[in-house]
Parts: C-alpha cells; structure tokens; sequence
C-alpha cells in the first residue's frame, strides 16, 4: 500500500525581527537606496520590539516590515523591503497583512504610511486610502543666512519632549513623545523656538542618514517658527545634501525649499487604514519624520 506523502512545509515563514538580522536588513536597505541607518533599525527594535517582522523564505532571509505605535489610537507600517531575488512572491503583501494583524491586536484604530506610486495599487486592495500627498526634495543648500536669530531659539532639552506635545499633537495628529525623545538623541542637531518660558513656537531636527543628511521632523505654529527653524537647520550644516520630506499642502516649506534650490526626487501618498479619528493639520508639518514613521 502507497504511503501517505510527508506535508510539505510552507516556504513562507514571519517571525520577530532581531539585532541578529540587522545586517541583513540594513543591507536590503542599501539596495533600495533608503536613507536610513543602523541607528534607526535599533530604535525600530527598542520602541517596537514585538512590531518588527522578517520574512524567511525556505528559511533563507528574504524581507522585512517595521510597525511604530502612537498610543492609543495610531500606528505606522515602515520598512517594507523584499530581496530582489525573492519578489513577486506575495512576501511583501504578507509582510503587511501580518503587520495589520499585529496592529489591530494591539487595539490601534487608524495604520498609516507612506506610499509610493508603485505601491498604491497595493495598499488599494487592502483597503487603504488616500490622505495628502508629499514630496522628498533633495538639495546641497551652500549657505544659508538665517533671515533672524530669535530670541527663543535654542537647543533641544529634554524637557521639550512634554512642554512640545500639544503643539505635536495638533501637527501630527497623536503623541510622539517617545519617538521625539528617541530622534532628538539620534540627531546632530535639534532645535526648539520657544517665545516665552514653556511656551513652544516650534521645533526641528536634523540627523545623519546613509545616503544625505535627514531634516525633520519640523513642527511649527506658524509659517514664520517653521521658516526660522529651518533655516537655523541648515545653517548648522552648511554644504551637506539634504533630504527634506514635505506635505504638498504645506506651502510655505514648500516655497522656502524651492528659493533655496531644492529639487524634487519623488513624490509619496500618505495612506490610512481604518478611522483617521486624529488626522493632524499637514500645514504644520514642515518636515516629516521619515516616511517610515510619519
């Protein structure tokens, strides 16, 4: 009598990510040509540890996936790479499908990101839709004079992380304080405008990236608090390229990266998935986090 054949094992297998990966990851990273660095991988795995996926496919190494949670209500999908030699195989749809999972065990209510124009067609089919669109501008600004030194423009503290969240909270939608706290340390330099004691006009940072030096995040109240800050930004790196991600609808950063020769390098979508209950105001925002976390 024929035996019954052994089950075949699937050749998809999702589990945590770890710092054992890491090399692995970064490299996906670099042949994508992302910005991002090991530091940022770390601080994925320290804010997220249960949130960070990898896809092994034949148990070979084949891609990965970043969650980031704002409590209570909001959360980010970043990092979705898949090796050359292993796409078109579903492991990116299931890297997202997996971190959807994970997300809304969790309890978050809306999941954003940042989409590509190849990308779309994909967040379509699992249901999510669009919010505003953005621009990455690329530039080597040669110097910048800032227009004005206010007064009330100094250096990070730490005690910026909670004397900043309203005004963070009416830009961005829900509380970042863990991951301001997280990039103010990662950054070589970050600001704050503050126009009299405890009161925050504003605030930015600017940090080292693989490919060019990272602005952002830039919250501001006012057209004004953004301009200062982020001319205070550069002016600390005179020379370097810059990435600088902006929200379409905010027109004054728009303006001042196109008076200091900034180009565009490609144009994104941001995405949601689920109820937008705190969408944030994007004339805010004049330079994102990063399209992996908002």
């Amino acid at each position: 009598m024929a035996q019954n054949p052994e089950p075949t094992q699937p050749a998809l297998n999702l589990r945590r990510l770890t710092r054992a990966d890491l090399p692995f990851v970064d490299s996906l990273r670099a042949m994508a040509g992302w910005n991002q660095t090991l530091a940022d991988w770390e601080r994925f795995l320290a804010t997220e540890p249960d949130g960070c996926f990898l896809a092994e496919w034949n148990g070979t190494r084949a891609g990965t996936a970043t969650t980031t949670i704002f409590p209570p209500d909001l959360a980010w999908i970043g990092m979705v790479l898949v090796h050359p030699d292993f796409r078109r195989r579903g492991i990116g749809r299931a890297l997202l499908e997996h971190s959807i999972t994970y997300l809304r065990n969790r309890g978050v209510r809306c999941i954003k990101l940042d989409a590509t124009p190849a990308g779309k067609p994909v967040y379509d089919g699992l249901g999510f839709r669009s919010e505003w669109t953005l621009k990455r501008w690329v530039g080597r600004p040669a110097a910048v004079k800032p227009t004005a030194r206010p007064s009330g423009l100094r250096h990070w503290q730490a005690t910026d992380a909670g004397s900043s969240e309203p005004l963070d909270v009416a830009a961005f939608g829900m509380s970042r304080r863990a991951l301001l706290v997280a990039l103010a340390a990662q950054s070589s330099v970050a600001l704050v405008l503050e126009i009299k004691t405890g009161s925050i006009a504003g605030f930015g940072f600017a940090r080292a990236g693989s490919q060019a030096l990272y602005l952002g995040p830039v919250v501001a109240d006012s057209a004004k608090a953004g301009v200062v800050l982020i001319e205070a930004l550069i002016a600390h790196n005179p020379g370097e390229v810059v990435y600088w991600d902006i929200p379409d609808p905010n027109g004054a950063a728009v303006s001042l990266a196109q008076r200091y020769g900034f180009n565009v390098q490609r144009p994104l979508l941001r995405m949601f998935l689920g109820k937008n209950v705190s969408p944030g105001d994007p004339r805010r925002q004049f330079a994102l986090a990063g399209p992996e976390v908002g």
